[in-house]
């Protein structure tokens, strides 16, 4: 299958540029793009071919926002260049000095309490975007110790590896994507960890079960759809964390919790994103 390359260069300076880019991301996401790489003039974009729209693109709000600034260039490469292009351009993601996220053809590094290898492939999640970022920096501050934990939307399977290494029991790993289903067994198995279950699906799929933490970093409509559903799959004081979420849509995110029996506890900033952390009170 051949791929999508889709080139975003955006005149701006530097910290508009990447303020742009990351909510350019984030609406392309949306639209199925799950491999992304950075440029110093913005940012590239990569999709399935049969399911690229220019049109689509061309239609998403912030292209309207900033009409003169966006330039929009694509062209089509042949699947077996994939993991040459993203050799050349993925570095290692380093938060603190406790979580590393590399490739496998980067050089380990045990200075690191964590270190998560990531095969950066199609899927969403390798810790350079900010909601990414978030999240591990959230997890860090978990007692997952013994829990059973859900990963919605887990893209490459980053935050379920953490939860892994940090001593969760039982870990849930659920995506709608396909290639986020396989990419999450691929890094699973790099990283040497047996206690995911992999599922292709949707919160409707989880519904019947329990769990002590949910994560979930996906987008603001998918996450206000299913706030309820992640409700009534907490035990009572179990802790819900959410990111892909801009700041100025908290207020959004607080009014639909508190009709569905949870409760804001704290948030992270990074980039115009936020992580927030509720936890389920009935």
């Amino acid at each position: 299958m051949n791929t999508v390359e889709l080139h975003c260069i955006i005149h701006a300076d530097k910290s508009e540029r990447l303020n742009i880019a990351d909510i350019l991301l984030a609406q392309l996401s949306e639209l199925g793009f799950h491999g992304f790489q950075d440029t110093p003039e913005g940012l590239k974009a990569y999709i399935p071919e049969a399911d690229f729209n220019f049109e689509e693109v061309r239609n998403l709000p912030i292209y309207h926002i900033y009409p003169n600034i966006i330039e929009l260039y694509h062209q089509v490469i042949e699947e077996k260049n994939w993991n040459e292009e993203w050799e050349k351009s993925f570095k290692p993601v380093k938060i603190g000095n406790e979580i590393l996220v590399r490739a496998p053809f980067h050089s380990e590094d045990q200075a690191f309490k964590y270190e998560i290898i990531v095969e950066p492939k199609m899927s969403f999640g390798t810790g350079h975007h900010s909601t990414t970022w978030l999240m591990l920096k959230t997890m860090l501050e978990l007692n997952l110790s013994g829990k059973k934990v859900l990963d919605m939307g887990c893209g490459t399977g980053i935050l379920s590896i953490l939860a892994s290494k940090m001593g969760a029991g039982e870990i849930w790993a659920v995506d709608t994507n396909e290639w986020a289903y396989h990419n999450t067994q691929e890094n699973a198995k790099v990283n040497n960890i047996h206690n995911i279950t992999i599922i292709q699906g949707s919160a409707q799929d989880i519904e019947p079960y329990q769990f002590d933490v949910i994560l979930a970093n996906i987008n603001l409509n998918v996450l206000l759809e299913d706030l309820p559903v992640y409700s009534g799959c907490l035990i009572k004081n179990g802790e819900l964390i959410l990111s892909g979420i801009y700041q100025g849509d908290m207020k959004k995110i607080k009014e639909k919790s508190n009709h569905s029996g949870l409760s804001f506890v704290t948030h992270k900033e990074k980039n115009l994103w936020v992580a927030m952390k509720l936890k389920k009170i009935l």
